[in-house]
């Protein structure tokens, strides 16, 4: 499942997750699920027929990463897996950031994040202009209806719903022709 919140030059998506990772840091071994949530560039595109044809929309380049993650075996709301990636390199993002304020209260810290764009346009190394000029105020005034999104999400991860392991697993190499990551999920 995925959720698209968009302004003028920003927007927020989040879906849910499931992640197998072959070399995993210790203590974070065995499969993870849960909810993903990213801040991103948007571009609208040219219209591609009449005045009334479709917007094309790019959800472009990430800039903010939270991944409200569990282990698959471990007890539901255990948050133990929860962390944040602050930085992205192009498409790749940090290394994972855990905070004692995120794994106490994720959905309460992802609000007093959403409410502070420019923030987090800083601590990403982008310029505040990145933003459209009403973008911090527009996320801001949303930044419930994004939490609450992310709730119902993570309620159906623990649920069984959302965040299983792919059907046709997507795997991905790692160029050593050793074990493969295996991800589901839009993000």
């Amino acid at each position: 499942m995925l959720y698209v919140f968009g302004f003028e030059r920003v927007g927020v998506v989040t879906g849910d997750l499931y992640f197998v990772d072959p070399a995993p840091a210790k203590g974070q071994e065995g499969p993870e699920h849960g909810v993903r949530l990213e801040l991103r560039l948007l571009e609208r595109g040219e219209l591609r027929g009449s005045i009334y044809s479709a917007q094309p929309i790019e959800v472009g380049r990430p800039v903010w990463r939270a991944d409200f993650l569990e282990s698959v075996d471990g007890p539901p709301g255990s948050f133990d897996r929860t962390h944040h990636h602050p930085v992205f390199s192009a498409w790749d993002p940090s290394r994972r950031v855990f905070t004692r304020e995120l794994s106490a209260d994720p959905m309460g810290w992802l609000a007093g994040q959403l409410a502070d764009l420019d923030g987090l346009l800083a601590e990403a190394g982008f310029p505040a202009d990145t933003a459209g000029p009403d973008d911090a105020a527009e996320l801001s005034a949303a930044a419930p209806e994004i939490v609450a999104a992310a709730r119902r999400m993570l309620d159906r991860v623990r649920a069984g719903e959302l965040g299983r392991p792919p059907r046709d697993a997507v795997a991905v190499g790692n160029g050593n022709g050793g074990p493969a990551l295996i991800r589901s999920g839009w993000l």
